[in-house]
């Protein structure tokens, strides 16, 4: 039995605000140089990227890769002991092709999508990402570091640990001098819960690595300069002498990065406000270089590095995108994500997971914790919510207006536009499934108020509607619990949830949790004379996590999938729906097999009832390698429709073609939990419903 830190939680938040923090802010001028960036502002202090005309809340490689490769402890069974090739797995089950979480570069250009290409092509990890396939110049770029600090927080005050997973991690895409930067970064991290020494933890990280390797040469060059110079402008002219970029001649090199996060830990000297501004003025890869940092720093000083200097948090809120091939995490918070990792370093530690207040989505159990939750455009422009011990504060401003906090199900019509690293998600509320809450009044309320559960969905491309639950009224010092069936939207989705209020000015309405659960009643075919929010790229389509090469629908049919090679899925829903029957009236226009899936954990882990050329139906569970449940005959034609059902039960699993139940199969190990989809192997055929039913 291991023994966490007593604050693991809260160091684990902190570390996950820091890399959040350290993102936003360099990413508007990632990869300028030093002497751009100081023309521009002289030093970076604050957020700029208003300066830039882009959003703080972005989605980003660093962001993405960080908080979704770690989820290999959590779909693999082997523990402290998985190996680069579980690794490599998990990056297939959660990246589609071209869409979101690494730089599309192309291969031999980006690093990480060359590596894509080799686990694709059937390279296992770590051959994937090595010097002798890839070349040194690709192979030693940075992107090993910017993934890494997940494997690190979960590896409390382990700092062998910390070193394994980040080795095994760093290798599906990387290899030499990239590996050894990820190593040092992550038993730097490991050791900052416990341990706030600098020099102690540079040495703890160059122990653990080649001691005649550039990356420990050169921060024995950066310590010596140090020293010597007493002025962090002074030594960074001396790094882009000796380790700069033209030393190595490619993109974006890790050790010419990790020069700057090494000058701004020594100069910074534990410092979050300094050791930000020297790191981002510095220039080079600053979103990267920042966000290592900023996690490193939040695990050495807890969340207290937020309540002093700069305010950081506040304009982040905890938001969150995390675009991957599980949908229901591209729109999610540092919170949530802080207790994920906490999980799974508990896992780790033999330890039973942390479940604050009976495990609801929304506790706020961490100190300062938002959850993301904010007044809606509904509110007066003053309106507020905020952070309280255990909860979210709402205050009345104006007794003729409502005040209220809503959080993010789906992506806004904004966030729907973003270029950068490929947006997407699927819903997390629909219709159907039971909305709670606990609710508390203030005692210093002048009289009671009355509080709400509310919704709002898509009406159109750009208009959300409000739906909301019966008022309950609630006295000073009073709580109540507040619990409403969703009603249907529609094909809409649902964008945002959360608690009204009214009230007398000045009174206030406390959040305590809010949840969600059951499965949906979801029924999505086209509606009449609505034939435009079918086609792409509505956001009735970007409802689905698309990894398939044509998704979207025409004026004759509300869905097309066509996968040109090899399998694709395009899918909905959360990991939360259990026990229920999906139904889809397919047509096939050409194909080696298409069907539906259900209980889908990302894009090679799912259930499958599929036709196959030939003419045979067959029941499959995908878990990275297809294993056949159930197989029957069954003819099948071109361009005819055949109405499929998948019913999934405990481990038990029934399909049924056209009424008749064809295929069961007892699926023990299989996917317990998931959404729904659709799915195509060189195939192309439309769909005229989708359905999912408790």
């Amino acid at each position: 039995m291991i023994t966490l830190p007593p604050d693991y939680a809260e160091r684990v938040y902190a570390g996950v605000l820091g890399k959040l923090i350290g993102v936003y802010l360099g990413r508007p001028f990632e990869q300028w140089s030093h002497e751009a960036i100081a023309q521009r502002w002289g030093e970076i202090t604050r957020y700029v990227h208003a300066d830039q005309g882009v959003p703080l809340v972005v989605s980003d490689d660093d962001i993405t890769g960080t908080f979704t490769f770690i989820r290999a402890l959590i779909d693999h069974p082997s523990g402290a002991s998985i190996t680069s090739r579980e690794i490599g797995q998990t990056w297939l089950n959660y990246i589609a092709e071209n869409r979101h979480i690494l730089w599309w570069g192309g291969l031999g250009q980006s690093t990480e999508h060359t590596a894509f290409l080799r686990l694709k092509d059937g390279i296992e990890a770590p051959r994937s990402g090595s010097i002798e396939l890839n070349g040194r110049a690709v192979a030693e770029e940075i992107g090993a570091q910017i993934f890494i600090d997940g494997w690190a927080m979960v590896a409390p005050n382990q700092p062998d640990l910390a070193a394994r997973l980040a080795r095994e991690a760093a290798r599906v895409s990387h290899d030499g001098e990239a590996v050894h930067g990820a190593v040092m970064l992550a038993v730097m991290e490991s050791l900052a819960f416990a341990e706030s020494d600098i020099d102690r933890l540079l040495d703890a990280g160059l122990a653990r690595i080649p001691s005649d390797g550039e990356i420990a040469r050169m921060i024995a060059d950066v310590r010596r300069w140090h020293r010597e110079d007493g002025d962090w402008r002074v030594t960074l002219r001396r790094i882009q002498q000796h380790w700069g970029y033209r030393r190595y001649g490619t993109g974006c090199p890790m050790v010419s990065n990790h020069a700057l996060i090494i000058l701004a830990l020594l100069y910074g000297a534990g410092d979050f406000d300094r050791s930000m501004m020297i790191v981002n003025t510095s220039g080079y890869d600053t979103d990267c270089n920042s966000g290592n940092l900023g996690c490193l720093l939040g695990l050495r000083n807890g969340l207290a590095t937020f309540r002093s200097g700069t305010d950081w948090r506040t304009p982040v809120n905890d938001r969150l995108l995390q675009p991957a091939g599980d949908g229901h995490r591209g729109v999610t918070d540092a919170a949530r994500v802080a207790q994920e990792l906490v999980n799974i370093g508990r896992k780790l530690a033999g330890l039973d997971p942390w479940r604050p207040k009976d495990g609801v989505r929304y506790p706020f159990a961490l100190p300062g914790a938002t959850h993301g939750f904010a007044p809606s455009d509904l509110c007066p422009r003053a309106a507020r919510a905020e952070a309280v011990e255990g909860g979210l504060r709402l205050t009345v401003i104006d007794p003729a207006l409502r005040a209220d906090a809503e959080v993010a199900t789906f992506l806004s019509p904004e966030e729907r536009k973003m270029g950068n690293y490929g947006t997407a998600a699927t819903p997390t509320l629909y219709s159907g499934q039971t909305l709670r809450a606990r609710v508390s009044a203030p005692a210093s309320n002048r009289g009671p108020v009355q509080a709400r559960l509310m919704a709002r969905a898509y009406a159109g491309e750009e208009t959300l509607d409000l739906h909301e639950s019966a008022t309950v009224e609630i006295a000073p010092g009073a709580g109540a619990d507040l619990e409403w069936t969703v009603p249907s939207s529609g094909p809409w989705p649902y964008a945002r949830a959360g608690v009204s209020m009214t009230g007398a000015a000045g009174d206030g309405l406390d959040l305590e949790w809010m949840d969600w659960s059951g499965v949906p009643c979801l029924a999505l075919s086209r509606p009449e004379g609505a034939v435009d929010q079918w086609q792409r790229p509505s956001v009735i389509s970007k409802m689905f996590l698309q990894a398939v090469d044509h998704f979207g629908g025409y004026p004759d049919m509300p869905f097309h999938i066509a996968q040109n090679h090899g399998r694709g899925i395009a899918h909905i829903g959360t990991e939360e729906w259990r026990d229920y029957m999906v139904r889809a009236r397919l047509r096939p226009t050409v194909g080696r097999a298409f069907g539906l899936a259900a209980r889908v954990r990302g894009l090679t882990r799912y259930i499958a009832l599929e036709l196959v050329e030939g003419g045979t139906a067959r029941l499959v569970c995908w878990n990275h390698q297809p294993r056949v449940l159930a197989e029957v005959p069954f003819p099948w034609a071109l361009r005819e429709f055949v109405d499929f059902e998948i019913e999934v039960r405990g481990s038990q699993v029934t399909g049924r073609l056209n009424g008749q139940a064809l295929l069961q199969a007892d699926n023990p190990g299989g996917p317990e939990s998931g959404g729904v989809g659709f799915v195509a192997e060189v195939a192309r055929f439309e769909a005229a419903t989708l359905e999912v039913i408790p």
